[in-house]
């Protein structure tokens, strides 16, 4: 059992065999035994600590023991994962090997809305005085590739394991472990606090960061802002345009594509890219936003996937001063990378033409009515997004 989640043993048979009843609709009455006497089996689950939400599964172990002087040729594991806040179709997944390399599914069934529960398909024996440890992996798919839940999540698990034997009888040892929840984190750094105009663009860093063990596949980082923006990344040496993604819903709210689509992400890793947004002409002087957003599976329909959303970065766009002639677009400079988070507040970085001497005021907030639909509020105590386990990092566009 991991040292975050310690196991909490049941005290008494008769609430093992209720859970086990639960599950599997297993008879409460003993077990026909083919061996020469009942076996007494103990059980415990080294549980991760943490799962990524929307990620890829985690491995831990179950160890079986029999403690008895009895031999039992058909132990059984059963595991309920209960999720509390309420998930949605495919949020969980479980697989297991008890030889070899193969990793076999558990099935799980749903029950009560957020609780999956399910049991090894084969068992298998167990001598007097013996234990045998299984291999599991535990994962948060939050859906399937490319259609990702957007609504749902929470930010922790409750993983029982119980043990039996025999075709069907009461559980004889129960094992409960919690599992924190977390998932992708995103920022932007380096942000200059005014740009101009039809002026030269401004440039900075997205990143997005895995601080879970579970590591990421099919992410996007999208970036929201004005419609009267253009956006470039820097990819092999060279600026691209992004075309806009727009939902006619918000028709003032563009989003770009900055990282991916399609990237995979390994266990706490990180992935960056240099953005560049050039404010077109006709943008109006005053304050806009940067906001961005990690989703996973993102599939058919405007941001429709596993979603998470950083801090907003509000960038103050003025108008060009009137010349008496066309002035000579002035070069971009490529903003110094930073490894370390956007911070609330004002900072000092370099100038150049068309750039403020102080980096943009970063901050949480409300989320547009775009990112609102993408990410699938949920109507839980504190509205947490569906990355529940992020919900502190919200911005608005």
């Amino acid at each position: 059992m991991n040292t975050v989640a310690r196991s909490l043993r049941s005290s008494a048979v008769a609430s093992a065999a209720g859970l086990l009843l639960t599950l599997t609709g297993a008879a409460l009455a003993p077990a026909a035994l083919a061996d020469s006497g009942p076996p007494t089996l103990t059980v415990s689950t080294d549980a991760p600590a943490t799962v990524g939400l929307g990620g890829l599964p985690v491995a831990f172990t179950t160890t079986a023991s029999n403690s008895g002087p009895n031999d039992t040729s058909s132990a059984r594991l059963i595991y309920r994962i209960d999720g509390e806040n309420g998930l949605p179709e495919n949020a969980l997944s479980l697989e297991y090997r008890l030889d070899g390399t193969t990793w076999k599914k558990v099935p799980l069934e749903v029950s009560k809305g957020s609780v999956y529960g399910g049991e090894l398909p084969e068992q298998f024996p167990l001598a007097a005085g013996k234990s045998r440890t299984v291999q599991l992996r535990l994962g948060m798919p939050m859906g399937t590739p490319h259609n990702g839940s957007s609504n749902g999540g929470t930010d922790h698990l409750k993983l029982t394991t119980m043990i039996s034997y025999g075709a069907s009888g009461a559980a004889n040892d129960t094992d409960v472990d919690n599992v924190s929840v977390g998932g992708l984190e995103t920022r932007l750094s380096g942000v200059p606090a005014t740009a101009v105009a039809g002026g030269p663009g401004i440039t900075f860093k997205a990143t997005v960061d895995n601080p879970t063990p579970s590591a990421y596949e099919n992410v996007s980082d999208v970036i929201m802002t004005s419609r009267h923006a253009s956006v470039q990344v820097l990819r092999s040496g060279k600026w691209t345009t992004l075309k806009p993604i727009t939902d006619s819903a918000e028709p003032d709210v563009y989003g770009f594509n900055v990282i991916g689509p399609d990237v995979s992400i390994k266990a706490h890793g990180s992935t960056s890219t240099q953005v560049r947004v050039t404010y077109l002409k006709d943008a109006p002087a005053g304050k806009t936003t940067l906001n961005p957003c990690a989703i996973v599976n993102e599939g058919p329909g405007t941001f429709r996937g596993t979603m998470s959303c950083g801090d907003r970065a509000t960038v103050t766009v003025k108008k060009a001063a009137a010349t008496s002639g066309t002035p000579s677009p002035s070069p971009s400079v490529t903003a110094t990378a930073s490894s370390s988070p956007a911070t609330t507040g004002t900072g000092s970085t370099s100038a150049s033409s068309g750039m403020s001497a102080q980096l943009a005021e970063t901050g949480s907030g409300g989320l547009s009515a775009t990112a609102v639909g993408a990410a699938g509020l949920v109507a839980a105590g504190a509205g947490a997004l569906g990355f529940t386990a992020v919900r502190r990092r919200r911005g608005r566009v």
